[in-house]
């Protein structure tokens, strides 16, 4: 039998709506493990929004996804998981390097299924285009500020090294969540003087030096 990790989430805010409840999260995916016929270990983040994915139960799930000691993450709907496109595109992507399949029932994306697999692909498609619009526009914008004759970026508080860490293990393929986790680890500082590091942070960063690099 394989194992699935059922994962489910509620904010402090969504304790009070109707269908994001906890006992109806795990209700839907303790069904969806009886149909499919996996062994469910169950993950909660109680009291966490989804705007990052530096999270306790989705750390542990990840975690034990990655080291195979589980099949499959389970989710009712795509905002228990995420409210990032770039985020969710992120994990399908760790999903089919690492052997994993992600399941969000709602959406009916499953990529142990072809079916599944083919939504996922056109999600992800969707994913890449709203990044390269996004792209367009940013570097529109340095080149137009460039030509007025304006200084480009933010001023650079974090150290060189850190920079180039950052640039070098992204372009090695780690995650943003991974790279974050190192940093923390090691005791890097932010650019802010912060001690805490996160997904965002580091994409914070390579978008600063994106931008620097269009600069050039």
């Amino acid at each position: 039998m394989k194992t699935a990790i059922l994962y489910a989430r509620v904010s402090t805010e969504d304790q009070a709506d109707s269908g994001l409840g906890l006992a109806d999260q795990l209700t839907k995916l303790r069904a969806m493990a009886t149909v499919k016929d996996l062994d469910g270990i169950e993950k909660i983040d109680d009291g966490y929004s989804a705007k990052s994915l530096n999270r306790p139960a989705m750390t542990e799930a990840l975690e034990m996804l990655a080291a195979g000691e589980a099949d499959a993450l389970v989710v009712t709907k795509l905002d228990r998981l995420t409210r990032s496109v770039g985020d969710f595109a992120d994990l399908l992507d760790l999903a089919t390097k690492q052997g994993w399949a992600l399941n969000v029932i709602e959406l009916g994306v499953d990529t142990g299924t072809a079916s599944g697999k083919l939504v996922a692909n056109v999600m992800m498609s969707v994913a890449q285009w709203e990044r390269e619009v996004i792209g367009e526009r940013t570097s529109a914008a340095p080149q137009q500020l460039k030509r007025d004759g304006k200084r480009l970026g933010r001023p650079v508080t974090l150290a060189d090294s850190a920079r180039t860490r950052i640039a070098t293990e992204r372009s090695d393929g780690r995650s943003l969540r991974a790279i974050a986790g190192d940093l923390n680890t090691d005791g890097i500082q932010t650019s802010q003087g912060g001690k805490q590091w996160f997904a965002a942070t580091v994409k914070a960063v390579l978008d600063s030096i994106e931008l620097d690099q269009h600069a050039a």
